[in-house]
């Protein structure tokens, strides 16, 4: 079953103007990877480094985005795949077998439909340059504006009660 947040998840968001302001990011998996969180309600980026996963917040929006349909596939899809809020727990270790024991992070991903990122490159405020436009993906994780995470929230039909908009 997919986890799904609600509108509940907002009460614990401090007040617009402080400090602690939930941040967007953007976290980078193949599509059948991102696929499968969304199924497990949970995150994992930057082949299972905890570093990344540390630097998000409860509360915080995550959007995954899929280069490729498959780890290591050729074949293109350019898509965002799902997004939610992070969860209050701590990233963990996650034996997946054969000596790989990646790092997670719960996640209660929204309603949402897939959605194409070339429609969106033009409204984005983090696409410095048009040319160059995947060159931030490359991270596996970033930070983006409010602006920029409603436009992918629209994009997806995602429940923006839920996700605090």
């Amino acid at each position: 079953s997919t986890w799904l947040a609600t509108a509940s998840a907002c009460t614990r968001w401090p007040e617009p103007g402080s400090a602690t302001m939930p941040k967007n990011w953007i976290a980078v998996a193949c599509a059948e990877h991102a696929r499968r969180g969304l199924a497990g309600g949970f995150m994992q980026v930057c082949h299972g480094k905890v570093a990344p996963l540390r630097r998000m917040r409860a509360g915080d929006r995550v959007a995954y985005y899929a280069p490729t349909l498959t780890m290591g596939g050729k074949e293109p899809f350019q898509s965002f795949v799902s997004m939610g809020v992070v969860d209050a727990t701590e990233p963990y270790a996650f034996d997946m077998g054969g000596g790989f024991v990646p790092h997670r992070r719960d996640v209660a991903y929204v309603d949402a439909h897939e959605a194409a990122i070339l429609p969106l490159l033009d409204h984005f405020e983090f696409v410095e340059n048009r040319q160059r436009w995947g060159y931030k993906f490359r991270f596996g994780l970033f930070d983006i504006s409010d602006h920029d995470m409603h436009c992918i929230a629209q994009a997806m039909g995602a429940d923006l009660e839920a996700l605090c908009f």
